[in-house]
C-alpha cells in the first residue's frame, strides 16, 4: 500500500512522541520496585482505567473480532465471553474490592497472603509465577503476530520478498520500538502513555464509524449478508447460510467448530461465570486492581473500562466489518478455500479511508499494540523480581537493582516472546489456546481460592499443576481447547478437592487473617467462628443477594454497551434505541445498588482499626 506524506508523518510524529513520553515519564518512576510496578498506589482510578481499556484495545483482538463479526453477524458478541469478556463486571462488583484489600503487589504474593509461609504456600507461589509468565510469553506471541500481520499490510516499505518474513519483520521493528519505553518506565510509563494512546484511538474509532454509515447503507448491506446476520437470537445451530454469498465463510463455521450454537453459548457462558468467579489472571489486569489507590477505586476502575472500552471499540469494529462485507467479499471469494479473513482489517482500512485520517487512525491502531504490549512486558519483571529474586534470592538488595533487575528480565521476555510469535501463523489458534486451554487450567484452583476456607496450598499446586500439565500438550493438537474445557475443569477440581481434604488445613491464623481483611462470601464459617472467639463484633459476609443481581444486571449492561454501538453503524435505529434504553437503566441500577454502597473495608474492621 502506497501512503501519502502526510500519513506517514502522522505515524512518525506518534512513534516518537510516544516513546519520547514514555521515557521522560520514567525518570521518575524508577527510583523503587513499588513506584516501577503499581506506582506507588498514587494512580487514580480514571487514569488506570482508561489505561485498562487501552491495554485491552489491542491490535490483535481487533483484527480477531473484525473476522467474527464479519462471519457471524451480531451473535459474535458472545463469542468474546470466551475470554471472558464480562469478568469486569465480576471485577467491578466485588472482586477487585477483594483483592486490592489485600495490600500485595503482584497475584503470587497473594497466594502467600492466601495460604501463607507453608509448603503447599510455597509450591502454589511458585506454579502461580510460572503460570503468569506462561500467560505472558503467550500474550507477547499473540501481540507479535497481530502488529507483523498489520505493518506489513501499511508501511510502505517491503523488507523481504516472501509476505511472512515480511510480516516478522515488521513485527520485531514494531515490537523494538515499544520496549524501548516500557522497560524504562514501569507502570507510570505505562499508564501515562497509554492514556495518550487511548485518546488516539476512540478519534479513530469514531472516524472509522462514520466513515462506515456515509458508504455503507442498510440496503447494500443486507445484500452481502445472510439471513440473520444482524440479529442477536439464535436457535439450536447458528441459523446463518452462506452459501451463494461466500462460501468459504461456512465452512470457516465448520472448522471453528461453533455451528451448534446454543452449545456453544452454553460453554461460552458456563466457563466465563466460572472463570470471572476465580477473579482476574495474574497479568496486567491484576496489575492495575493492585495499583489502585484503595479497594473502592479499584472496583470503580474495574467498571469505567467497560464504560469507555465498549462503545468506541465496537464503533471501529463494525465499520471496518461491513466496509469489507460489502466491498471486499469478491476478493474473498477469489482466494478459494485459502481465506485468510485476519486481512479484513487491513483491507478496509487501506482503501476506504481518506489520506490525513489514514496516518491518524494508523497511529491509533499501532497505538492498541502499544498499550497491550506494554501491560504484558509490565506484568513479566514483576513476578520474576518480586516474587523469585527479591523474596528467595536477594531480599536485602538496594532499591535500584530490583529495578535493573526488571529491565533485564522485560528484555528477556520480550525476545522469548517475540521467538514463540515465529511459529505461529493464526492469532485464532493462539487466541483459544490462551482463554480456553490455559486459562481452563487455571479456573477450578482460583475458584475454589476465595470460597473455600478448607481449600489448602498444597489443594492450589495440585489443581494448577494438572491445569498446566494439561493445556500445553493442547496446543500441538486438533482438540478444541473450548470443548475440552470442561473434562479439564472437572479433572482439576477433584485434584483440588482430593488434595486439600487428604491434607491437614492450612494455618488457621493465616486463615483468620485473610478473612479478616478480605471478607468475601462462601464457606468460611469455621474461620467466622475462630475470629469471633477474638472479636465478637466481627459478622460475616451478607452480600451475596446484592452482589448476585449486580452481576447479573452488569451482565446485560455489558452486553446492550456491546450491541448498541453495531446497531448504530449498520443504521438499525430501533434495536440501537431499545439497546441504549437497557443500557441507562441498568446504568440507573447499579449506580443505586452498587456505585453508592462501595466500601474500602467491612465496617466492623474499620471500627477495630480506629480502637486501635
Amino acid at each position: 500500500m502506497n501512503l501519502t506524506t502526510l500519513d506517514l508523518s502522522i505515524i512518525g510524529l506518534y512513534l516518537v512522541a510516544i516513546v519520547v513520553l514514555g521515557i521522560w515519564i520514567s525518570r521518575s518512576a524508577n527510583k523503587d520496585v513499588e513506584g516501577y510496578f503499581l506506582g506507588n498506589n498514587k494512580l487514580s482510578w480514571k487514569l488506570l482505567g482508561l489505561s485498562n481499556a487501552s491495554g485491552m484495545f489491542d491490535i490483535s483482538g481487533t483484527m480477531w473480532m473484525v473476522y467474527l463479526l464479519f462471519i457471524y453477524g451480531l451473535k459474535s458478541v458472545y463469542i468474546p465471553w470466551l475470554w471472558p469478556s464480562f469478568n469486569q463486571i465480576f471485577l467491578m462488583v466485588f472482586l477487585s474490592i477483594w483483592l486490592r484489600r489485600s495490600g500485595v503487589m503482584t497475584g503470587a504474593e497473594w497466594i502467600k497472603f492466601r495460604f501463607g509461609e507453608g509448603k503447599g504456600a510455597r509450591l502454589s507461589h511458585f506454579i502461580v509465577v510460572g503460570f503468569a509468565l506462561l500467560s505472558v510469553l503467550g500474550f507477547l506471541a499473540y501481540g507479535f503476530i497481530g502488529i507483523g500481520k498489520f505493518a506489513a499490510v501499511f508501511l510502505p516499505w517491503e523488507l523481504s520478498s516472501d509476505p511472512r518474513t515480511n510480516e516478522i519483520y515488521y513485527g520485531l521493528i514494531m515490537t523494538f520500538l515499544t520496549a524501548s519505553y516500557v522497560v524504562k518506565g514501569g507502570m507510570v510509563s505505562v499508564v501515562f502513555t497509554e492514556v495518550l494512546q487511548f485518546i488516539i484511538m476512540t478519534v479513530a474509532c469514531i472516524a472509522i464509524g462514520i466513515i462506515a454509515m456515509q458508504q455503507v447503507s442498510p440496503d447494500m448491506l443486507a445484500k452481502v449478508t445472510p439471513d440473520g446476520w444482524g440479529s442477536l437470537s439464535f436457535g439450536w445451530d447458528l441459523g446463518l447460510d452462506w452459501t451463494g454469498i461466500l462460501d468459504s465463510a461456512n465452512q470457516k463455521i465448520v472448522d471453528d467448530g461453533w455451528s451448534l450454537f446454543s452449545i456453544f453459548f452454553m460453554l461460552v457462558l458456563f466457563k466465563g461465570i466460572l472463570q470471572s468467579l476465580a477473579g482476574p489472571a495474574p497479568n496486567f489486569d491484576m496489575q492495575r486492581v493492585l495499583s489502585a489507590r484503595t479497594p473502592s477505586e479499584a472496583a470503580k476502575m474495574s467498571g469505567f473500562v467497560n464504560l469507555v472500552l465498549l462503545f468506541p471499540r465496537y464503533m471501529m469494529i463494525t465499520g471496518l466489518t461491513i466496509l469489507a462485507l460489502v466491498y471486499f467479499s469478491s476478493d474473498l471469494q477469489a482466494m478459494g478455500p485459502n481465506v485468510d479473513f485476519e486481512q479484513i482489517l487491513p483491507f478496509a482500512l487501506a482503501n476506504y479511508v481518506p489520506a490525513g485520517l489514514l496516518g491518524l487512525i494508523l497511529a491509533g491502531l499501532l497505538a492498541t499494540f502499544m498499550s497491550t504490549f506494554a501491560a504484558t512486558t509490565n506484568a513479566a519483571p514483576a513476578y520474576v523480581v518480586n516474587d523469585i529474586y527479591r523474596t528467595y534470592i536477594n531480599p536485602n538488595a538496594d532499591p535500584k537493582t530490583y529495578v535493573y533487575m526488571s529491565y533485564a528480565v522485560s528484555i528477556f521476555f520480550i525476545v522469548l516472546g517475540t521467538l514463540i510469535g515465529l511459529f505461529i501463523p493464526s492469532l485464532n489458534d493462539i487466541v483459544l489456546w490462551l482463554v480456553s486451554a490455559l486459562y481452563g487450567g487455571y479456573t477450578a484452583s482460583n475458584l475454589l481460592k476465595w470460597y473455600w476456607w478448607r481449600f489448602t496450598g498444597m489443594g492450589y499446586f495440585a489443581g494448577m499443576a494438572v491445569g498446566i500439565l494439561a493445556a500445553i500438550p493442547m496446543m500441538f493438537t486438533d482438540i478444541s481447547p473450548l470443548y475440552a474445557f470442561p473434562v479439564m475443569f472437572a479433572v482439576c477440581l477433584f485434584a483440588c478437592i482430593f488434595v486439600s481434604l487428604m491434607g491437614p488445613a492450612d494455618d488457621m491464623e493465616v486463615l483468620k487473617a485473610f478473612y479478616l481483611k478480605t471478607r468475601p462470601w462462601g464457606i468460611w464459617k469455621p474461620v467466622l467462628l475462630e475470629l469471633q472467639k477474638e472479636y465478637p463484633q466481627i459478622s460475616g459476609n451478607q452480600e451475596f443477594k446484592k452482589d448476585a443481581s449486580n452481576i447479573l444486571v452488569g451482565l446485560i449492561w455489558h452486553t446492550s454497551l456491546t450491541a448498541a454501538p453495531i446497531f448504530m453503524v449498520i443504521e438499525d435505529w430501533t434495536s440501537m434505541t431499545i439497546a441504549c434504553a437497557i443500557a441507562i437503566l441498568c446504568s440507573w441500577f447499579l449506580k443505586k445498588n452498587w456505585w453508592n454502597k462501595l466500601s474500602d473495608y467491612p465496617a466492623d474492621l474499620q471500627q477495630l482499626t480506629s480502637k486501635a
